[in-house]
């Protein structure tokens, strides 16, 4: 198969299709720490972990390597659990989820070489989706601008195009929660700049729940309601990004939330907690 020339993400963008947008949080799932802890022999990683985030919020999560990211979301996707204290979606510890409420989106796209891109999109429905599931896939693809490219064969597309697959999976379950691991730390400075705002506005539109993990501090800034910095295990950092959207990264407020986030990672004198 002949590769197809790649649009400019930004094209893309302008022709994607934006329903109203819900109200805030009306699909999000709301996220709670209680005095959680995970330790691995006498090595403790998270030290007493509280945190809420409300239903429908986008909470940027950042903090050197080592700091407690990837335990804590490990903890959330319930790929492990607490040594101590609760961490639960939805408004009690109780709550029932149904499947596919809570979904992730990895640095790797993670696609399926043999399978076409509609294919790797139904993966996130489970076995056998069937013709109502096929319709959701085009749907998910839709919303990422490549609906024109379910035929095709992930070797043919680009990075940026095989991410958008990726978030097209994570969305096909609709998704009341999604957790991002540094989704876009792979990608080139313009793509990158461009799924920052595709992400954007796909969580505008559908409302849920988001959670990402990034180094990347001004990407946290553009695109979160509230940047947690974790620190040998704990909560350094709630700090609230009040700024209008879409957020514009020359602005003199934008300049200062971004150094305070870095002087706060980087420990230097003056650091606001």
């Amino acid at each position: 198969m002949t590769a197809q020339v790649a649009r400019p993400l930004d094209a893309v963008l302008a022709r994607v299709a934006r329903p109203d947008p819900p109200a805030r949080g009306a699909r999000g799932l709301a996220i709670t720490a209680q005095r959680v802890t995970r330790s691995f022999g006498a090595h403790a990683v998270l030290r007493g972990l509280d945190v809420r985030v409300p239903a429908g919020q986008f909470v940027a999560i950042v903090g050197r390597s080592g700091c407690g990211k990837t335990t804590l979301l490990r903890l959330l996707l319930e790929l492990d659990r607490p040594s101590s204290g609760q961490l639960w979606f939805g408004e009690r510890a109780d709550t029932a989820l149904d499947p596919g409420a809570v979904r992730i989106m990895f640095q790797e796209p993670r696609l399926l070489p043999w399978a076409s891109v509609l294919a790797n999109v139904e993966v996130g429905l489970g076995p056998a989706p069937g013709a109502a599931g096929r319709e959701r896939s085009l749907e998910a693809l839709r919303s990422v601008g490549l609906e024109d490219r379910a035929g095709d064969w992930p070797s043919v597309l680009s990075g940026g195009q095989k991410q958008r697959v990726a978030l097209a999976r994570a969305l096909v379950s609709r998704p009341r929660a999604l957790v991002f691991d540094e989704p876009l730390g792979a990608l080139d400075a313009l793509t990158r700049t461009a799924m920052q705002e595709l992400l954007a506005r796909v969580w505008v539109d559908q409302g849920f729940t988001a959670m990402l993990v990034t180094h990347d501090v001004a990407e946290a800034v553009t695109l979160a309601d509230r940047v947690l910095l974790i620190e040998d295990g704990e909560i350094a950092m709630d700090l609230a990004v009040d700024l209008a959207r879409p957020r514009d990264r020359g602005a003199a407020e934008f300049a200062r939330l971004e150094r305070r986030i870095l002087l706060a990672l980087t420990g230097s004198p003056g650091r606001a907690r």
